[in-house]
């Protein structure tokens, strides 16, 4: 494949939105869903692509952990998440520079969280690193008014 070739691309699939989810016994509220706003480029972004394993002993719990714990390293900007039905996770974490994504990644918690993941919760994962060089948004004038009404 050439340089210059287009890359096939899977059309995207609509998703119901989700106002409710079931958890154990109990059914929490989901917020609804909203994409991290488009920041003045150059920024970073870690694209983690799962698919778990059944074992899931302590993943809500650490993953609850590391969504609070990132928010504190300098830099970081957000994080949109999306669960396909078939099983496929991907996160997307939003980071200022490199040296707010390398201040995550050697975090001491978020290394342990790593291994055990890698010894528990995941069958597969991929990992991509990108800076980003253009980003924009759209938000149609009635959700923003829907928002801020």
């Amino acid at each position: 494949m050439s340089e210059h070739s287009e890359v096939p691309v899977a059309p995207a699939v609509p998703v119901a939105p989700v106002e409710s989810v079931a958890s154990g016994d109990a059914v929490e509220d989901v917020e609804p869903a909203v994409p991290v706003g488009a920041f003045e480029p150059p920024y970073y972004v870690a694209v983690f692509s799962t698919v778990r394993s059944a074992e899931q002993d302590g993943y809500r719990e650490t993953n609850a952990r590391m969504e609070e714990l990132v928010k504190d390293v300098p830099g970081y900007l957000g994080m949109d998440h999306a669960q396909t039905p078939g099983g496929l996770g991907i996160t997307v974490g939003y980071f200022r520079d490199a040296d707010a994504l390398a201040a995550w990644r050697s975090d001491a918690e978020h290394r342990a969280a790593r291994r055990r993941g890698r010894a528990e919760w995941y069958e597969r994962y991929t990992l991509h690193v990108a800076k980003v060089e253009r980003s924009h948004g759209f938000v149609r004038p009635e959700a923003e008014a829907e928002a801020e009404g």
